[in-house]
């Protein structure tokens, strides 16, 4: 499981233009079934998504077909983690 934290690099006007299409961009990823939930900080200076995959390098690659990556306007921090305890809802994604 993995954590992906999203750092805005340019000012809100820049990232407001990219955002139709990363927002096409999230919804093919939940339909590859790779991103699980997602959404902006508060106070707005990126976003957060929850994924699943198989590796690193595969969030890596994923992380790279990002429109905010590709215009240079986010960085990216990705935290793997074994869940070890869920909510009964997300008992599927539980890990011995």
């Amino acid at each position: 499981m993995f954590i992906i934290t999203l750092t805005y690099l340019k000012p809100a006007e820049e990232i407001d233009k990219l955002l139709a299409a990363h927002r096409e961009y999230l919804r093919e990823q939940y339909a590859n079934g790779i991103f699980l939930m997602s959404g902006r900080q508060v106070p707005r200076t990126g976003g957060i998504i929850l994924a699943t995959a198989d590796s690193r390098a595969d969030i890596e690659a994923v992380i790279e077909l990002d429109p905010f990556n590709e215009a240079g306007a986010a960085s990216y921090t990705i935290t793997e983690f074994v869940p070890t305890m869920t909510a009964d809802s997300l008992s599927a994604f539980k890990q011995a």
